[in-house]
């Protein structure tokens, strides 16, 4: 099972371009760390959310990589409560779920192609063939 969702967007760079400045201003994080050298930009997000049915907090953080020929965007959420007693699934839409939401709609709006990176946690078995 993945830890985490990687997203890879590719499109014109200038749209590329834009769609950090965009999403962060849409969806606001609590913490933003930039770093930007020549076309190039990293961008960390912290966004943190209260649940206060479950009294516990979600924190997802965004790792968002910005070239010239494409967007790296990691998702890792952490946090919260799974499985205890009297912890509810909420029925209010999550940051995760609204920043996915972002990424896909914003790539649909601009006819940029964005695709869901498939990395396995688990590692490969070597193939062994018994005769």
């Amino acid at each position: 099972m993945n830890s985490h969702t990687t997203f890879l967007v590719f499109g014109p760079a200038a749209t590329l371009r834009r769609m950090s400045g965009k999403m962060f201003k849409e969806h606001p994080p609590k913490f933003l760390y930039e770093h930007i050298k020549e076309e190039n930009g990293l961008f960390v997000a912290v966004y943190e959310e209260y649940e206060k049915q479950i009294n516990s907090s979600v924190t997802l953080t965004c790792i968002f990589e910005s070239t010239a020929k494409h967007n790296k965007i990691i998702l890792k959420k952490t946090g919260g409560r799974m499985g205890f007693r009297g912890s509810s699934l909420s029925e209010e839409r999550n940051i995760e779920a609204n920043v996915i939401d972002f990424i896909l709609d914003f790539g649909k709006r601009f006819g940029l192609t964005v695709q869901e990176e498939q990395i396995s946690d688990v590692p490969k078995e070597d193939d062994e063939d018994d005769i």
